[in-house]
């Protein structure tokens, strides 16, 4: 019988072994997210965090799974690790050295960017943690009582190195849970502190239809949206352009080989959610320094910069669009491509190997580009022009809609791989066993 549902897990004990590490693993995680760092007001901190969601520090509290909102040990999160891996990726763009470690070193050089990578996150988690020590010193409530009981190097040296030794914690565990779980740990630890919110984002939005601060046929419209939005992310994320590739036959010995016909893959959003995380960090700076100024004018100039207004919305669009042809410029090049596919024997119908190969991959990419960022761009901007029209409470943003639906489509690929090839195992063993009777 084929193994091709969620009910044949049982079956398979490695699959389910591996499902039991990656709840175990994620579950340390939500536990930490609850152990603070001493010295800390968490009512005072709470109420601060309240009148500055718009920020950066909003942006920071998503990423670690509301562990910045408590000042926990994973403040920090796993943003210095990912800011220490794109740091990484962009500098091996004009670096022939770190070029070379990823394109011809292998496994080798592959281990070597692993190593600079956790080199980067230590180094960015210690600036982090003692920048926030020292701006939680700064910090007070709307109602003016101190965020910080006893300020000064004491204070801050020890939340540095918490905060520090958490971020390297959360990095273990998600390199456990690549090797141990299923999917990729670092995806899976910022799916999960997205996740943890839903609750009690759900159990706000029914109070207030209780209180008659929101109606109960626009929330139902709102879940209506939200599951429209959700088939459209999916349909997206799984589009991409199939460009046919031709390998010509060529005799070896007296064999013959190629002749096939294959195709390279081109998906509509190749970046990611990299340009958003990158558009929404550059125009929440202003209203993040405007916390700990005192200057009008710059509370002035923040002003314009929140999510609500129209320059922010206009701004976040064209950031998206440059970011996301910036970044899949950096991941994607064509005249690799176009060289692999001549050395193989391979051509494009109708296009010449080389440079018109080349060139035809690029402007094939340019304009996939173009509907991929528009399409992200309008995902991301959505939820804002709800919360501004019709003042709902919209926990979801942009940028975690497109993190959770892509960690669980790739989440349930794996497990749906990992079921095909226990089959073909299955029925290869079958056949070994009728050709020995």
């Amino acid at each position: 019988m084929a193994l091709s549902g969620v009910e044949n897990l049982a079956r398979l004990p490695e699959l389910k072994k591996k499902i039991l590490w990656t709840l175990l693993l994620l579950a340390v995680y939500r536990i930490g997210v609850h152990v603070p760092v001493p010295g800390i007001d968490s009512r005072a901190l709470a109420d601060f965090f309240e009148s500055a969601k718009n920020t950066l520090f909003g942006l920071f509290d998503m990423f670690s799974g509301g562990g910045l909102r408590n000042l926990s040990i994973f403040a920090l999160g796993i943003m210095p690790y990912i800011s220490a891996s794109i740091i990484l990726q962009l500098l091996s763009v004009v670096s022939p050295e770190l070029a070379k470690l990823t394109k011809e070193e292998g496994a080798a050089g592959r281990k070597k960017i692993t190593q600079y990578t956790r080199y980067g996150t230590v180094l960015i988690a210690c600036v982090q943690g003692f920048s926030i020590a020292v701006g939680l010193e700064s910090m007070t409530s709307p109602g003016g009582a101190p965020v910080v009981i006893a300020a000064g190097w004491g204070f801050r040296m020890m939340t540095m190195v918490t905060l520090c030794t958490g971020t390297i914690f959360i990095m273990w565990l998600g390199e456990r849970l690549t090797e141990k779980g299923v999917g990729n740990g670092i995806s899976m630890i910022i799916f999960a502190g997205i996740i943890a919110g839903l609750p009690r984002a759900v159990i706000n939005s029914f109070q207030l239809v209780k209180t008659g601060e929101l109606n109960l046929l626009l929330l139902l419209l709102l879940g209506a949206g939200m599951v429209a939005t959700l088939a459209v992310i999916v349909f997206c994320e799984r589009g991409q352009r199939r460009i046919p590739i031709q390998y010509a036959k060529r005799m070896v010995g007296r064999k013959m080989y190629g002749g096939q016909t294959t195709h390279l893959p081109l998906r509509i959003n190749t970046a990611g959610v990299i340009p958003p995380i990158f558009a929404s960090s550059i125009l929440l700076f202003p209203a993040t320094i405007a916390n700990f100024s005192s200057i009008a004018w710059v509370k002035s100039l923040s002003s314009y910069f929140s999510p609500s207004t129209i320059l922010y919305n206009v701004l976040f669009v064209a950031l998206i669009v440059f970011f996301c042809y910036f970044y899949t410029a950096i991941i994607f090049d064509p005249k690799d491509i176009a060289e692999n596919i001549r050395k193989q024997g391979g051509f494009i119908p109708g296009i010449r190997p080389g440079l018109k190969t080349k060139e035809y991959l690029d402007k094939v990419l340019a304009r996939m580009t173009l509907w991929g960022s528009l399409y992200i761009a309008a995902v991301c901007v959505l939820p804002m022009i709800l919360i501004q029209q019709f003042n709902v409470p919209f926990y979801f943003g942009g940028t975690s809609l497109l993190i959770v639906v892509g960690v669980a489509m790739d989440f349930m690929g794996q497990i749906e791989s990992y079921l095909i090839s226990r089959q073909y195992e299955g029925l290869l063993q079958k056949g070994k066993i009728k050709g020995r009777r």
